[in-house]
């Protein structure tokens, strides 16, 4: 009885495979991917980030139900779960850059100020965290070489990437398709499409429904848009659903890597909470998504494949500075300066779905050239409105030599960096305190503002209300120490170091006070939930791997310690790379 259900259960996925192997095949010869080329019997791997899910949350996201294929896959013992440290600065383009190239050094943040060039750093400005990437990688080869990237800020050397803020403009999704091709991917997968259009009415419904209850809830007042709402939709649903689509063609393909990232969570995290009906819901489908593609993973099997779901970083329940003070972190720092200094202070919404409105504008663009002259004609209509209604540039322009700035404040999250032009160069504690007497004081002193971090003779001094420590050299602490009140005092104390090290980190670094009887950490962006600096679950995602792969994740302290894991396991590049090195002093 049990060769003969053996019997069975092989032939019915022999049927799956031949059915996945004929359906892919039209497809993908449909958009112009080619089977890959490199060796399908060396094992690939598939990266699935959940953008901003710490390890506890998951967890608890777990216990409620709302991540129910993430929780088979590890009560399975067909992933191992774990919790891992993702280092200072806790943001996505610090942490990708580590995992993709092994290095992020000088990525000091979300948003920073290069003082020797006046020049403002936004890391979700294409060509500018092209720039960074270039700089990074100093001829590493990139884990995704030869790969595909999906809603990603760097590409990791990858062959293709798609909706890739880095390689933005260099490919499109439909870019080989043409007149009677779109009609056959929809012949192809009509219940896919209808999936995304029923989930698409849904949320529109669900997202105007809270607008409305907003009007009416104090403190909590948002403008009822229809169009943002709308916009919101197509860009989360749609973008969501052909990164999905993309990852399952890829797997057919046998590509070797594939990274694809979805950031619907971490959206809504920080602006309804971490745990949140708007979050979870989001996390849910999400675990769809990944669902789907573990599915055709197991099922088609020209590649084997090891599957990775991770975070790139958590997120901390937080109250804006703002908010909870009456005026921002750069107003208040003007404050304590006097009159006559010119402040430039930039923090924003990071507001993932307005990024990936960047990437329909670019998909629809590309369209246009495909289809007949009245076709053409209206989705130019439609591209036209997009741009019109999204804001593509909620912050200023990286540069203006027009504009005078004697203080430079740079917030991402539960971390700022402060600039004083005085000088290009880094500027020592006591020159600081030379210039500007009562200003140390008052920043140390200020109920918002946990630690204080500056430079002075080649050490780093971390200061708090009621003492300070050198962070290097012979780690001397003054009065009570500053770090006390974090889980690991001295894995912090090693960050904060290395974070002072970097060139274009602020003369002073400042992070937002964490609570831990409360655990809510003070945050200099309008967020409910903010990561960036330390303190609380933004310091720890999670981690899913294979359980026949060997993982010690409790000894990773930093995003480039995952680059090591995967050059060393996918023997990826030469000896001479195994170990990349990491200026951390």
């Amino acid at each position: 009885m049990t060769w003969l259900v053996r019997k069975i259960v092989d032939f019915f996925s022999f049927l799956s495979g031949l059915y996945y192997s004929r359906k892919y095949a039209v497809i993908a010869d449909r958009i112009g991917r080619e089977p890959s080329r490199e060796d399908t019997h060396r094992r690939g791997f598939i990266i699935i980030q959940v953008d901003g899910l710490a390890y506890e949350y998951l967890l608890e996201a777990m216990e409620r139900g709302y991540a129910p294929h993430m929780h088979r896959l590890w009560q399975r013992g067909i992933l191992h779960l774990a919790r891992w440290r993702c280092g200072l600065p806790s943001t996505t383009p610090a942490v990708q850059a580590g995992i993709m190239f092994g290095n992020n050094f000088d990525v000091p943040a979300f948003r920073w100020y290069e003082k020797d060039t006046r020049t403002s750093v936004l890391t979700k400005v294409p060509f500018l965290i092209k720039t960074i990437q270039d700089r990074i990688s100093q001829g590493r080869p990139g884990i995704l070489r030869d790969g595909s990237s999906y809603v990603n800020m760097v590409d990791g050397d990858a062959r293709l990437a798609l909706f890739t803020l880095s390689a933005l403009g260099s490919q499109r999704f439909f870019e080989n398709v043409r007149g009677l091709g779109f009609l056959l991917l929809f012949l192809l997968n009509p219940w896919r499409v209808l999936r995304v259009v029923t989930h698409s009415v849904w949320d529109y419904l669900m997202d105007l429904s809270r607008r409305v209850v907003r009007l009416f809830v104090p403190g909590r007042y948002q403008p009822f848009d229809v169009i943002s709402s709308f916009l919101m939709m197509l860009t989360n649903i749609v973008l969501r659903e052909i990164q999905t689509f993309s990852a399952m063609v890829d797997i057919y393909r046998g590509v070797p890597a594939i990274y694809t990232n979805y950031y619907s969570y971490d959206e809504m995290a920080h602006h309804c909470g971490v745990t949140s009906h708007e979050a979870l819901s989001a996390l849910r489908g999400i675990d769809r998504q990944i669902r789907q593609i573990n599915r055709i993973r197991t099922q088609y099997h020209r590649r084997e494949y090891d599957l990775y779901i991770l975070s790139d970083h958590g997120m901390t329940p937080s109250v804006p500075f703002q908010k909870k003070y009456g005026q921002t972190l750069g107003q208040f720092i003007a404050q304590q300066l006097g009159e006559g200094l010119f402040m430039d202070e930039q923090w924003g919404d990071e507001r993932q779905w307005a990024t990936k409105a960047q990437f329909l504008i670019h998909e629809l663009a590309g369209i246009e050239t495909r289809l007949s002259r009245r076709g053409a004609a209206l989705l130019r209509l439609v591209r036209r409105y997009i741009e019109d209604h999204v804001p593509l540039t909620i912050e200023e322009m990286p540069w203006d030599l027009t504009r005078r700035s004697d203080v430079v404040v740079r917030n991402s999250g539960s971390l700022s960096h402060v600039y004083f032009n005085v000088s290009p160069q880094p500027m020592n504690l006591s020159e600081i305190a030379l210039i500007y007497p009562a200003l140390l004081r008052a920043l140390i002193e200020h109920e918002g503002i946990g630690w204080v971090v500056g430079r002075e003779s080649g050490e780093t001094v971390v200061m708090g209300k009621e003492g300070t420590r050198t962070l290097n050299g012979e780690g001397d602490i003054q009065g009570h120490d500053p770090l006390a009140s974090l889980p690991e005092p001295e894995y912090a104390a090693a960050q904060l170091h290395r974070l002072a090290s970097f060139p274009h980190s602020g003369d002073l670094i400042l992070l937002g006070t964490w609570n831990p009887e409360e655990g809510i950490v003070v945050s200099f962006e309008d967020q409910v939930a903010s990561h960036g600096g330390l303190g609380g679950p933004q310091d720890y995602p999670f981690i899913m791997y294979p359980a026949e792969v060997e993982m010690d994740a409790e000894s990773i302290t930093n995003a480039t310690d995952l680059y090591s894991h995967f050059v060393r396991v996918y023997n990826l590049v030469s000896s001479d790379h195994a170990h990349p090195v990491r200026p951390d002093s």
